[in-house]
C-alpha cells in the first residue's frame, strides 16, 4: 500500500473509532441516569422566564407544559417584545386557565445588543422574584419533573445546567433531516464534550444561581456575544466554574420543516460557533461520515476489494451505530433514518464551507452579523485559547500521571507484601 493510501486508510481508522467511542460515550452516559433528588434536599423557588416571538409547531403544548410541573415553589415569566405578538390571547388564555400557578406575561423589550432574544428576556430576569432562574425558549417541552432534574445535575462547582435541544414528533422529509442534525449529531458531541468536563451553554433551557451571573454583572454580561448561550459559557469558565448538562436533553417538537429553514438554521449556528469558539468549530471539517466513506471506497478498490460493497457495510456499520443511539435515548428512530443522517453528513461541508465565508444572518426577521474570520482574529483569537486549551491539558496529564504512580506503587506494596 502505498504512502498516501496508508495515510488515507488510518485517517478513516482514526474518524471511525472516535465515532464508535463517541456513541458508546453517550450510551454509557444516559443509562448511568441522573443523581436522583433525595428528602433532604430542599427545593428552592424558582422563576421560570420563557421568551416568546410568535406561535411554534406545538406550541399550545409546549406553552401548556409551563403549568403542569410538579414542582412546589415556582413563577413563570413570560416575555413577549410586542403586544401584537400572536402569542399573546394564547398565552393570556393559559394563564386564566391555569390562576393557581403564579405567571405573568410582560411586554417590551431592552435593548443590550443585537440578540433579541436576550433584549426579550432581560425584563424577565430583573423581574425574577427568587434566587434561582431558569430561562427556557417556548419550544422546550416540559416534563412534569423538568426543575427538578435541572436540580440534579448541580454540584459545588456549577455555575450552570443546561440542556441541548433534541427533536422529537418531525414531520416530512426535512424535518428528519433537522432530527439528525439535532439528535445524534450536535446532542451526541455536546455530550461528549460534558463527559470530558468541556461542556457547553445551550439556550435552550439554562439553570442560572442568580447571585453567580450577577456577579458577573448581571443579565448584560450575556451581550457580550452575540449569543447568550455562547457569553454564558464563557461567563461561567471565567467564575472557575464548570456548565453541566442535564441528565437527558429535554424534547423539542418539531411539525413540519422546509430545506430553507433547516439550511439557515444550521448556517447561522455553525457561524455563531466559529465566532465563539474557533478553536472548537474548525475540526467540524472532520465530522460526519462522508469523508471515511469515501475514503474507505478508495482503499478498497486500491486493495482489489468491491468499492461500492465495503461503502455500503461500512455505511451500515457508521449509521447503524446512530440509530442504536437514538433507540438507546429513545429519539426518534425510523427506517429512513440512515437516509437522513446521509443526508445531514453531505450538508454538513457545505454548512461549514459556508460559515467560513460568511458572516450576516436573519433570526426572526433580525439582520445579525458575526465577526469575520481573518488573520488578525483568528490569531487573536487562537492565541489565548490555545494556553488555556495547553494549561489545561498538562493539570489534567500531570494528575492522570499522578494517579497512574500511586497506583503503581500501591501495587508494587502490595507485591512485596505478599512476598
Amino acid at each position: 500500500m502505498t504512502a498516501p493510501l496508508l495515510a488515507l486508510a488510518t485517517l478513516c481508522i482514526l474518524l471511525t473509532a472516535i465515532h464508535v467511542t463517541s456513541i458508546a460515550v453517550v450510551i454509557w452516559r444516559f443509562r448511568r441516569g441522573r443523581r436522583p433528588i433525595t428528602s433532604s434536599e430542599s427545593h428552592p423557588p424558582v422563576s421560570l422566564v420563557r421568551p416568546l416571538c410568535g406561535i411554534d409547531s406545538y406550541g399550545l403544548d409546549t406553552l401548556r407544559s409551563s403549568f403542569t410541573l410538579e414542582y412546589p415553589n415556582y413563577e413563570i415569566l413570560f416575555c413577549v417584545a410586542s403586544a401584537d405578538d400572536p402569542v399573546v390571547p394564547l398565552v393570556e388564555a393559559l394563564i386564566a386557565k391555569h390562576s393557581a400557578v403564579e405567571a405573568k406575561l410582560l411586554i417590551g423589550e431592552d435593548y443590550l445588543n443585537s440578540n433579541p432574544k436576550l433584549n426579550n428576556v432581560a425584563k424577565g430576569w430583573r423581574a425574577a422574584a427568587h434566587g434561582w432562574v431558569v430561562i427556557a425558549d417556548s419550544n422546550v417541552l416540559m416534563p412534569p419533573d423538568y426543575i427538578q432534574q435541572l436540580f440534579a445535575c448541580w454540584r459545588s462547582d456549577t455555575g450552570l445546567v443546561a440542556s441541548p435541544p433534541v427533536g422529537c414528533c418531525p414531520e416530512g422529509f426535512w424535518a428528519g433531516i433537522e432530527c439528525a442534525f439535532l439528535n445524534t449529531y450536535q446532542a451526541r458531541w455536546q455530550y461528549v464534550a460534558d463527559a470530558f468536563g468541556f461542556g457547553f451553554a445551550q439556550g435552550k433551557t439554562m439553570l442560572w444561581r442568580r447571585a453567580d451571573l450577577e456577579r458577573a454583572g448581571g443579565i448584560a454580561a450575556l451581550a457580550r456575544e452575540v449569543a447568550e448561550d455562547a457569553a454564558a459559557t464563557k461567563v461561567v469558565r471565567g467564575a472557575g466554574l464548570q456548565v453541566r448538562l442535564v441528565a437527558r436533553p429535554f424534547a423539542q417538537p418539531l411539525g413540519r420543516r422546509s430545506a430553507a429553514e433547516v439550511w439557515s438554521r444550521q448556517v447561522r449556528w455553525a457561524r455563531l460557533r466559529r465566532a465563539s469558539f474557533v478553536l472548537y468549530f474548525l475540526p467540524e471539517v472532520f465530522s460526519g461520515g462522508v469523508l471515511p466513506l469515501v475514503g474507505l471506497a478508495i482503499v478498497a478498490r486500491n486493495a482489489g476489494l468491491p468499492a461500492m460493497t465495503s461503502a455500503g457495510v461500512f455505511a451500515t456499520f457508521w449509521y447503524g451505530g446512530e440509530m442504536l443511539l437514538a433507540a438507546s435515548a429513545g429519539w426518534p428512530v425510523s427506517g429512513l433514518s440512515p437516509l437522513y443522517s446521509l443526508t445531514r453528513d453531505l450538508l454538513l461541508p457545505l454548512v461549514y464551507f459556508k460559515a467560513l465565508c460568511g458572516s450576516g444572518f436573519v433570526w426572526r426577521g433580525n439582520e445579525m452579523r458575526v465577526n469575520r474570520i481573518g488573520p488578525n482574529l483568528t490569531l487573536q483569537s487562537m492565541r489565548p485559547r490555545l494556553g488555556k486549551l495547553t494549561l489545561a491539558s498538562r493539570r489534567r496529564l500531570h494528575a492522570l500521571r499522578a494517579r497512574t504512580s500511586s497506583a503503581a506503587n500501591r501495587f508494587a506494596y502490595y507485591r512485596r507484601a505478599g512476598r
